[in-house]
């Protein structure tokens, strides 16, 4: 997360903080800086946090992770997504599923150990910290959600003892990372001001505990975080526009709780290209699938199954959800001054050609208003998402609906998420019970946060992994568009399918592959259960 008043100090922090050696703690840095020399002004230490922030989370795992899962489909192999879809990964070849890292870490405990050594205010020194701190544990969330057990390492480790150290069962570094998230929150302050925007708030490290919470089934937990976050002091609030929520234009409103953040040129984001198709010069990597489309309700709130719901399957795009032409570039769609269509054999966007979307469907979130929006795709000034206000309402709904305790309140968090979408708000004599109340609420989070990267934690906390990933990818049914009025025809006995069928085992794909090659440097580490 980073403005313009911090990058050049990034950048030599970077350069300070990069060497690392070939274990499998990526080491970074032992001794690079004179640490006699480095810690004597406040600039100093802020230098040397700013680089703690360097890459703490990526945009691309934002954009690319619900490849991963059902909601959609990545057609180039070398960028790693679909051999891990099929359930192909090993750990000597574990494609994109690659989030053993510990840069970041090994960058945040040099800090926290070095801190001290620097004259400056107690209470900015106190934050200081607790940003730190928050960027080690997000690290460790992401690590342990993936891999399960990791190594929990609280300090820098010399060469001798780096590839000695053994895994932390999951267990304890949860405990671990909440205890430490209630410790620096009092510690972070409500907003910051200026150059100083961007950093981490009180908010996001509650917003982090209560995702903890969530994804480790400690609903009375998530309860309470949630309650905080949905009170004063804080302020947040669900943003009037869906699709204007993912714009730079409207970065940092109000719905926004921890955003990782790009400047163009001098912090850009590089990977936008991959999501438009060939026609606006863009690769079509993320291809949403019909599972994904078919999650969208009916503008009247019905499922598309539901025969009193008005679907029809040969204009399937009428009367739907909004968030679907929000979030999905589909047939008949218009965008960028004319209908997408990736139908017909003359259309630069067939389906079938290269940088083309094989299942028709192309992501559209974060590029809506494309050419508006960025004058070169492949460098841009972006802020993506890691937590915004909606999670907190849903993960409150959800945590509500997991205890029992079925409420007015329930309803309230989910219709504010709806209505703000023009969905109608749940219909209360459909959605009575704990059962139904929970299909609702993990459909909602699903299309609400579709192609923003959170889809496989949910498979896996739910463990319908089995249900959902398995299978042939299907996309749009063939047809045409008519290129002057977007006018569908569809033919309902073709549909699209892609790939080769997925493959999943509950007994092994719930966790990632410990990379061999941090086995082989480290012969204390496990591989993860049937790998």
């Amino acid at each position: 997360m980073k403005r313009n008043g911090i990058i050049a100090a990034l950048l030599l922090a970077v350069a300070s903080l990069a060497g690392c050696n070939k274990d499998f703690l990526n080491r970074a840095p032992l001794d690079a800086y004179s640490n006699g020399t480095l810690w004597t002004t406040v600039n100093d230490a802020t230098v040397a946090l700013n680089g703690c922030y360097h890459n703490w989370e990526s945009g691309s795992n934002i954009i690319y992770y619900d490849c991963f899962t059902d909601n959609a489909y990545d057609q180039y192999p070398w960028e790693g997504f679909e051999p891990v879809a099929q359930g192909n990964a090993t750990p000597v070849n574990t494609g994109s599923a690659n989030r053993w890292n510990y840069k970041t870490v090994q960058k945040c405990n040099w800090f926290l150990e070095n801190i001290d050594k620097t004259p400056m205010d107690a209470a900015l020194k106190k934050r200081m910290k607790a940003e730190a701190r928050f960027l080690r544990d997000y690290q460790y969330f992401a690590m342990s959600q993936l891999y399960g057990d990791v190594p929990l390492i609280l300090r820098t480790v010399s060469l001798d003892s780096a590839n000695l150290v053994k895994q932390t069962p999951k267990q304890e570094i949860i405990k671990f990372l909440l205890d430490e998230l209630t410790s620096i929150a009092a510690d972070l302050p409500l907003s910051y001001t200026g150059t100083d925007q961007g950093r981490i708030t009180r908010g996001a490290a509650l917003a982090l505990m209560a995702r903890i919470q969530l994804f480790n089934a400690d609903y009375q937990g998530c309860i309470v975080t949630c309650k905080q976050l949905m009170n004063s002091p804080f302020a947040f609030d669900l943003f009037t526009s869906y699709s204007d929520l993912f714009r730079p234009a409207f970065s940092g409103n109000k719905e926004v709780i921890l955003d990782v953040q790009y400047l163009k040129t001098y912090n850009s984001f590089g990977d936008l290209g991959v999501l438009p198709p060939n026609s606006k010069s863009g690769q079509s990597s993320v291809a949403v699938t019909q599972n994904m489309v078919d999650a969208y309700e009916m503008s009247n709130g019905k499922t598309i199954d539901d025969p009193a719901s008005g679907y029809d399957p040969v204009q399937p795009f009428v009367n739907r959800d909004p968030r679907l032409d929000a979030t999905v570039l589909r047939p008949g769609l218009r965008w960028e001054n004319s209908y997408f269509n990736p139908l017909d054999k003359k259309s630069p966007d067939y389906y079938q050609n290269g940088n083309c979307p094989p299942t028709g469907y192309n992501s559209k979130k974060f590029i809506s208003h494309l050419s508006e929006d960025f004058d070169d795709i492949w460098n841009v000034g972006l802020n993506f998402i890691v937590i915004r206000y909606a999670e907190i309402l849903l993960s409150y709904a959800e945590s509500k609906i997991e205890t029992g305790e079925i409420d007015a309140s329930v309803y309230d968090a989910i219709d504010k998420v709806r209505t703000r979408a023009g969905l109608p708000p749940v219909d209360r004599t459909t959605y009575n019970d704990q059962a139904s109340l929970r299909k609702l609420i993990r459909r909602e989070r699903r299309v609400e946060f579709a192609m923003e990267g959170l889809r496989w934690y949910d498979v896996q906390r739910w463990k319908i992994g089995a249900d959902v990933l398995k299978g042939q990818v299907t996309g749009s049914l063939n047809g045409s568009v008519n290129p002057n009025t977007g006018a569908l025809t569809l033919d309902p006995a073709s549909r699209i399918r892609v790939g080769s069928p997925r493959n999943f085992d509950p007994a092994k794909h719930y966790l990632w592959p410990v990379p061999q090659k941090e086995i082989d440097l480290n012969k204390n580490l496990k591989q993860n259960p049937n790998y």
